[in-house]
């Protein structure tokens, strides 16, 4: 058995695949074409163009939580079963999305700018506590996001594909509808997919209470930037946070970066050492329980997306 791991060499995987299965390190699988067609697993992403190379290929595990990168129109029609990294971030992503809620309720730019200044600038601010957070997407994230905002004082409102599941810490499951009237901050962290990209359109932002914020850590794309930058502009909204972008690296002269109601970072809420470690974790496993044989733990389905 040749397993392909795209990335640095781990003597851990090599250890966990065990005797009799070949481990081959590349830092890109054109470095594997003498194995392509005898490879049964690639711990990283297939280009499309490698997937009809590899005929014996059964298994393909992403680094990411996210799989819309991975999933080719190749990738969906194929039998290959397809992992992910999902729940390697969500502690990482809902503390950011913590994080942007207190700088925005709190207005952190005004201290940093008067800081820079060397300025006393004292002021009354808002607060958490007595708010309420609408989660759009109940995932790893979005779940331990409920567990912090509660913690903080606030009532959780959550928006789900799968309204049967468990949702500890949501105070109440809704639709979208309910969840925009209500929320004073909107928080995503649904996977895009074809179901979720564009949801937070026009008419979207217009139901928003024009003191609440939207935050995304998930990925850009499921909001319309150009409906959240004229929703921004027009007042419909108080503000946003910004982790994941509609083009990323986000453009020099997007407007995003000037915006004085707007927090940008650069796609770096889950880049946690926390992350890596989960993420090794989880391909370690998987890994074991390909090699013996067991059903594998993150399953994409592929017709949803995630």
């Amino acid at each position: 058995m040749i397993i392909v791991v795209v990335g640095k060499e781990s003597p851990d995987l090599v250890d966990v695949a065990g005797d009799g299965v070949e481990v081959r390190f590349v830092r890109q699988l054109d470095e594997a074409d003498d194995v392509l067609g005898e490879m049964e697993a690639v711990i990283g992403r297939v280009p499309p163009a490698v997937l009809r190379k590899a005929p014996r290929l059964r298994w393909v595990h992403s680094p990411s939580a996210g799989v819309d990168a991975d999933l080719s129109p190749e990738m969906l029609a194929s039998p290959v079963v397809l992992t992910s990294s999902a729940g390697n971030g969500g502690i990482s992503l809902a503390e950011h999305s913590m994080l942007l809620m207190l700088m925005l309720s709190r207005d952190v730019p005004r201290w940093m700018r008067a800081q820079a200044e060397r300025r006393w600038d004292h002021y009354r601010h808002g607060e958490l506590a007595g708010l309420t957070v609408g989660i759009y997407g109940l995932g790893n994230a979005g779940l331990d996001l409920a567990r912090k905002a509660q913690a903080f004082h606030m009532r959780v409102l959550g928006v789900r594909r799968r309204v049967e599941e468990p949702a500890p810490y949501v105070d109440l499951l809704c639709d979208l509808d309910q969840m925009l009237a209500e929320s004073d901050f909107v928080v995503v962290t649904a996977p895009r997919t074809p179901s979720t990209a564009g949801v937070f359109d026009r008419d979207a932002f217009a139901r928003m209470k024009e003191t609440a914020y939207f935050i995304c850590i998930s990925r850009g794309g499921i909001a319309d930037d150009n409906a959240l930058l004229d929703a921004l502009r027009n007042g419909q909204i108080a503000g946003a946070g910004l982790d994941a972008h509609g083009v990323e690296p986000l453009p020099p002269d997007s407007p995003f970066w000037s915006l004085p109601n707007v927090i940008v970072t650069p796609h770096n809420g889950a880049t946690s050492h926390g992350t890596a470690r989960r993420g090794a974790e989880i391909v370690r496993e998987n890994l074991r329980r390909f090699v013996a044989g067991e059903v594998l733990h993150n399953v994409v389905d592929k017709a949803a997306g995630y």
